[in-house]
């Protein structure tokens, strides 16, 4: 048995009066082993603590004081740490938060009023210019009318004064007015016929507004359901091409597959594939991972794409058949029917997103992380249009 200060057997008296239940001795001692008050006996060398490091009970006692009082203290000084936080920490970011929030406010307010003031100046500007474009195509086709109107006079004045000749000159009277109907006749042949002209069009193009088109994208995406479940028809996919399992992705490869059977629908010698799906009308939107490679093809295409040969009826971007937005390294562009648009664009987009509207005949190309607009093309689509894609180098993916 160890003990601090005197033996067990000359330890004081319990002071609560407990004794031991083994001994029937006060419980004067504590035991460090077992954690517990026991008696002299307990603490003597046939006691059942004999060798364990035993305290006087008052001495243990006095140290859970200590401990107490030290424990109060810390909770004290957390107590007024607590209260100084609520008083001041919490009171001042209340005050912040309040303070933020209202300029927040302020802040979505002004821009919103700034984007509406816009709104309202664009709507101005482009429904003056719709007006304007009326009124000159009304203008121009009055002016038509009055024209032609005037021409068909003149042409019935010849043509009365003609007639005039044939029933009531006779033969030398006729001969005589050989060269009046000469001039009558050089008259008439100098009236040209109607030829179609764009004046007398409505020019769409006086919608067509920067601002309108990234605040409409915007909105679109913005609140659009979902993305098409755009995949590949492999009946299409070039034998330069790997299709994945999941018909999403395609591969180039520079060797051409001896694997895949040819047919009429699958392109042989242009690096391009058709989706399954065909859109004729309302607003579709699809996105592709192009982050991995420097020169592909994306875009919509009719059915009556040719697939076969080299030629340029079957090269996306190069025919009637089909409107494409291309990369060839840094360079970008918007191709259909031979005609290249080149985009300046500042960076490589990872993804690109495609929006099409038939019923606004548009087609529009964009960047999906920032919504930036990157093309738009307005023209009268023929017919259903597939997701066209091509890719000569890595792989381009669709995603969902």
């Amino acid at each position: 048995m160890s003990s601090e200060g005197a033996g067990p057997g000359f330890g004081p008296g319990s002071q609560s009066g407990l004794l031991c239940p083994e001994h029937g001795q006060p419980l004067s001692w504590f035991c460090c082993s077992e954690r517990r008050l026991v008696c002299a006996a307990c603490a003597e060398l046939g006691g059942s603590c004999r060798g364990h490091r035993i305290r006087r009970a008052e001495e243990r006692a006095e140290e859970m004081r200590n401990k107490i009082v030290d424990q109060c203290e810390r909770l004290q000084s957390q107590s007024a740490c607590i209260t100084k936080y609520v008083a001041e920490v919490l009171t001042g970011k209340n005050q912040r938060a309040v303070s933020m929030a209202s300029a927040a406010r302020e802040l979505v307010i002004q821009r919103l009023s700034l984007i509406r003031s816009l709104c309202e100046s664009e709507e101005q500007r482009l429904l003056e210019q719709v007006h304007g474009e009326e009124e000159r195509v009304h203008q121009s086709i009055l002016t038509q009318r009055v024209h032609w109107a005037e021409v068909l006079q003149k042409l019935d004045t010849i043509r009365t004064s003609l007639v005039g000749m044939l029933t009531h000159l006779d033969d030398l009277q006729l001969i005589q007015k050989e060269q009046e109907v000469f001039e009558r006749t050089e008259e008439a042949e100098g009236i040209l016929d109607p030829q179609e002209s764009e004046k007398l069009n409505f020019n769409e193009k006086c919608t067509w507004s920067p601002l309108l088109t990234q605040l409409w994208a915007t909105a679109v995406l913005g609140s659009f359901s979902g993305m098409e479940d755009v995949r590949i028809d492999e009946r299409t996919v070039s034998p330069f091409l790997e299709l994945s399992d999941d018909r999403r992705t395609l591969t180039f490869s520079a060797k051409k597959s001896k694997s895949c059977a040819d047919g009429p629908e699958r392109f042989d010698h242009w690096p391009n594939a058709l989706a399954t799906t065909s859109f004729q009308s309302g607003l579709h939107t699809w996105m592709v991972n192009v982050q991995n490679s420097c020169a592909y093809k994306v875009g919509v295409a009719t059915g009556q794409l040719p697939r076969k040969g080299s030629g340029s009826d079957s090269r996306l971007g190069y025919n009637t058949f089909s409107w494409v937005f291309s990369r060839y390294d840094q360079d970008f562009c918007f191709s259909h029917n031979g005609q290249h648009e080149s985009l300046g664009l500042l960076r490589c987009p990872a993804r690109l997103g495609v929006l099409l509207d038939l019923q606004a005949q548009e087609l529009l190309f964009y960047e999906p992380s920032s919504g930036t607009v990157l093309h738009t093309h307005h023209t009268p689509f023929p017919g259903p249009l597939f997701p066209v894609f091509a890719v000569a180098d890595q792989s381009i993916s669709i995603t969902c």
